[in-house]
């Protein structure tokens, strides 16, 4: 490690991708930590723009990570191919980088961790973030 690296805490931005809505959550990637935001409404998998423009002008996310749906045997699924699709309109509207996480059983999770105070997509974003988190390389 050289004397001038500096560990940087960087605001994440998670979404559990849905046709009809879209769980975010929001993290910090020098705890590891993330918490349930919000649900934004969709249509056909398709968000109120403005809407997600003014979460992420408000909390200024460094990264956008994106839920990926895929087979119980790690193949694609339609969802996922969908969720990748709004992954890179996500990074072409607001120009940050959108990276896509295995999300296999977090909506499952995300029903057992639910109090019904706080909806189950917006924790399935949270479980999301947290595993964009484990996954992140240590930093050295």
């Amino acid at each position: 490690m050289t004397s001038n690296h500096k560990a940087t805490s960087k605001t994440v931005m998670g979404f559990d991708f849905g046709m009809g809505k879209i769980g975010v959550a929001i993290g910090q990637s020098i705890t590891g930590t993330a918490n349930p935001l919000t649900i934004i409404k969709a249509r056909d998998g398709i968000p109120n723009w403005d809407q997600v423009g003014k979460l992420i002008e408000e909390w200024l996310p460094a990264v956008l990570v994106v839920g990926l749906p895929l087979n119980m045997d790690g193949t694609p699924s339609d969802m996922s191919r969908l969720a990748e699709k709004f992954s890179r309109k996500l990074h072409g509207r607001f120009n940050l980088p959108s990276v896509t996480v295995d999300e296999r059983l977090t909506s499952f999770e995300a029903a057992s961790r639910s109090d019904n105070y706080e909806p189950v997509d917006a924790i399935a974003a949270q479980l999301i973030l947290e595993t964009y988190f484990r996954e992140l390389p240590p930093v050295s």
